[in-house]
């Protein structure tokens, strides 16, 4: 995808915050790193939650300010409901290699599923079901590859998931004159009109970074015949978890089972 708008480094600066890992040591016990190939010499890294080899599994696509080393304490939360979990970093982010652009961000998110089977094997894992998970600026790879695996997937989740592009850089102070979502943008809701597949968004109601009516556009962009809304009271962009975490993994552990047809992971 043709992103040149985006791809400016003042634009660059405004929604990426790489850092490296340093807390090598953070690693749980159900934790693995992992590192995918996505180009010659550019490996992205990750960590990989696992439960039982043939339990669902999340691909997962974290915030701008995070990397994959910070879910240390949260990767055992989705295995406690035999749910593995596998967090992948951006270029730059965490153990990656290379700098990030948005249009690198869509192509490895593309190329990283087309090779997730082999991840997998490498680690003894044949999940049952798979599933896309986005949060923040995650959900623009997380809704580019729900687009591109169609019924490959059995479902999609956003976490204070973006509509438009644009109104979030205004948001960010950078105002872009006569700019174009469909060409220029990552083109969210468009999106979500041609996806299909179970989806679940889960906002935070006082979320003044990505307001609760970009999860509502999103929901309403979406093509799925089940699709479910679930704002988090009181929470806004970075404590919903903290302010909702029961609330969050029912939300989670519900759509999972609704989309196995009511068996629990």
């Amino acid at each position: 995808m043709n992103q040149p708008g985006l791809d400016q480094p003042q634009v660059l600066r405004l929604l990426f915050h790489p850092r490296p890992e340093y807390a090598l040591g953070l690693l749980s016990p159900q934790a693995r790193s992992v590192s995918i190939d996505v180009e010659p010499g550019i490996s992205i890294g990750g960590r990989l939650y696992s439960t039982r080899p043939g339990d669902p599994a999340i691909l997962y696509w974290h915030g701008n300010g995070e990397i994959a080393a910070d879910y240390h304490a949260i990767g055992p939360m989705y295995t406690r409901l035999g749910i593995t979990l596998l967090v992948i970093d951006y270029r730059g982010y965490g153990t990656s290699d290379g700098s990030p652009t948005c249009s690198n961000l869509l192509s490895d998110a593309i190329t990283l599923f087309d090779t997730l089977d082999r991840v997998f094997q490498d680690h003894q894992l044949t999940p049952s079901r798979l599933y896309v998970m986005g949060r923040s600026l995650g959900s623009a790879a997380a809704i580019e590859v729900a687009r591109h695996a169609g019924d490959q997937l059995a479902g999609l989740i956003i976490e204070s998931g973006f509509a438009d592009t644009f109104a979030l850089l205004a948001r960010l102070g950078m105002r872009a004159e006569e700019a174009d979502e469909a060409l220029d943008g990552f083109a969210n809701a468009a999106k979500m009109g041609l996806i299909s597949v179970p989806t679940l968004i889960i906002h935070g109601r006082n979320d003044v970074l990505i307001p609760a009516t970009d999860g509502q556009e999103l929901l309403r962009r979406s093509a799925a015949k089940y699709k479910r809304l679930v704002l988090i009271p009181d929470a806004g962009h970075n404590d919903l978890m903290l302010v909702g975490e029961a609330q969050y993994f029912e939300a989670i552990r519900t759509f999972v089972v609704d989309c196995s047809g009511g068996e629990d992971p």
